[in-house]
Formats: structure tokens, sequence, C-alpha cells
């Protein structure tokens, strides 16, 4: 597992100091962001290369977006269907 970007610091009356600003909220977040670790891995993936990377990782983003449009058609579909099977029962 990757070392934390930030460690904890302890109280500013424990430093024996002013006190210290907090971090900024994108640095903190950036520790818990798996955005980070995907693009790492994109990285290990083409041995460092960015382009490569970057142009796989869209590749993907755009593969799974069309998948999860053709199931909504899909599902859209059957539920159409479920109310014309519906609706002729009824008559």
């Amino acid at each position: 597992m990757r070392k934390p970007l930030l460690t904890p610091s302890p109280p500013a009356a424990e430093r024996g100091g002013a006190p210290v600003p907090s971090p900024a909220p994108d640095a903190a977040r950036a520790s818990t962001c798996p955005v980070e670790e995907i693009a790492q891995a994109y990285l290990t993936t083409t041995h460092g290369d960015a382009g490569i990377a970057l142009r796989c990782a869209i590749t993907d983003a755009l593969s799974d977006l069309m998948e999860a449009e053709r199931r909504a058609r899909e599902n859209s579909r059957l539920i159409s269907r479920g109310y014309v099977r519906n609706a002729s029962s009824r008559w």
C-alpha cells in the first residue's frame, strides 16, 4: 500500500509553536481518491508512457459508457414490452 501523502501532525500546543494551517483540501482528498490509483495502474501497465495510458483510459471509459447505454436500451425495451403485454391482457 502507498504511503499517505500527508501525515497527521501533533496539535500546536504539543509542538510548542503557532498553529499550522491544515493541508489543502485537494491534497487530503488525493490520498483517499481512487483517481490516483487508477492513473498509476494505467501508467504501470503502459510502462510509464502517459500518452498511451491516457488513450487506454479513454478507450476503457468509452467502452464502459457504450455498454451502459446498451443495457439501458435493453431495459427500456423490456419495460415497454411488459406494458404492452399487460395492456393486451386486460382488454
